[in-house]
């Protein structure tokens, strides 16, 4: 395999005598590796190597991506991905918004972060500023950038903050659409605003998450008197990883297989 940083700098830094601004060395760059990956489009492991996002190596992320996101690879999908990286450097981060943009070829990516990344877009990847707990801001991105198919949390992984975010966002899912959430771990960590012993507390990711995978059968419950609530009736799956997790957003009106047999 071809390293994209050799290929850069034997092929593409002599033709540049060194004078190219950022951006430029950043679109020589992104052409080097899309050249590397030619026929390795598909295979998300390989791309977040080639991009150098942290999805793989320090996380092992991509496989369940890949699982879960390869129906939608050849699809005209919205994605947006809260977090860019990189914290307050300008240049740094979006890492794995150009892994995204090159694993969905047809797709439109966004994301935003709390500091000024605006150096990073590029054709296909719009970036905003502002908070994932600003209701507002988030309307905003939302009305701006129209129905989105994917959303991934990779944000300040604040318990709080998470919980916030997902519950105004996932409304505002496609039916059909998948809700990530990343670095579930800091639901254990107390300055995260997680919770080492009280490991069911709907305060924290891994409580709140769990709590809702009995709604997915709420059409079973013998109690007649009871109403089931929005995500009764809009979670149709709930896949946990190691550190991850997966929402799945379609109608839960199966009926009950019960009531089918009488």
């Amino acid at each position: 395999m071809i390293k994209v940083d050799r290929f850069f700098r034997e092929k593409v830094i002599p033709l540049m005598d060194n004078k190219a601004s950022p951006k430029q060395m950043r679109k020589l760059k992104n052409l080097g590796k899309r050249i590397v990956s030619i026929g390795r489009g598909s295979d998300l492991t390989f791309l977040a190597q080639i991009y150098g996002t942290d999805k793989w190596g320090e996380h092992w992320y991509t496989p369940h991506y890949q699982f879960h996101f390869q129906r939608l690879r050849n699809k005209k999908i919205k994605l947006l991905e809260i977090g860019v990286g990189g914290y307050d450097k300008p240049f740094s981060g979006g890492s794995s918004l150009r892994m995204w943009k090159r694993y969905f070829s047809r797709g439109l990516i966004f994301s935003f972060d709390i500091y000024d990344k605006s150096a990073h877009e590029e054709a296909r990847i719009k970036i905003y500023q502002g908070s994932q707990v600003d209701a507002k801001f988030l309307d905003q991105v939302c009305n701006e950038a129209g129905s989105l198919d994917i959303i991934i949390d990779d944000g300040s992984h604040i318990n709080e903050h998470v919980l916030f975010t997902f519950h105004h966002l996932f409304p505002k899912l496609n039916e059909g659409g998948i809700y990530v959430i990343e670095d579930t771990q800091t639901s254990y960590w107390e300055h995260y605003g997680g919770e080492l012993e009280e490991r069911n507390s709907k305060e924290t990711i891994m409580g709140y998450f769990k709590s809702l995978v009995d709604g997915l059968n709420h059409e079973e419950y013998k109690n007649h008197t009871y109403k089931p609530n929005y995500y009764d009736l809009n979670i149709s799956a709930i896949h946990f990883y190691h550190n991850l997790i997966f929402i799945y957003k379609n109608k839960n009106n199966e009926g009950s297989n019960i009531n089918r047999s009488t």
